[in-house]
């Protein structure tokens, strides 16, 4: 028997764009470097490839304008 766990999808983060407010915690604290704000200040996930899903964006956005799904 086996006890390696079976592989899980990986989360990513949704950013409610009307809620954020472009503080940047979310891409400070990113340990992978997945986010950076956009032009309009505002966060987004522009390296999805980076990202492993650990939800630290979504723990830290003081504006509750990121979910993992």
């Amino acid at each position: 028997m086996s006890s390696a766990m079976p592989d899980r999808e990986k989360k990513r983060p949704a950013i409610n764009r009307e809620w954020c407010k472009g503080c940047g915690i979310c891409v400070e604290f990113c340990p992978k470097d997945a986010l950076a704000l956009d032009e309009q200040e505002k966060a987004q996930l522009a390296y999805p490839d980076n990202c492993n899903g650990c939800g630290m964006c979504e723990l830290l956005c003081p504006d509750l304008a990121i979910e993992l799904v």
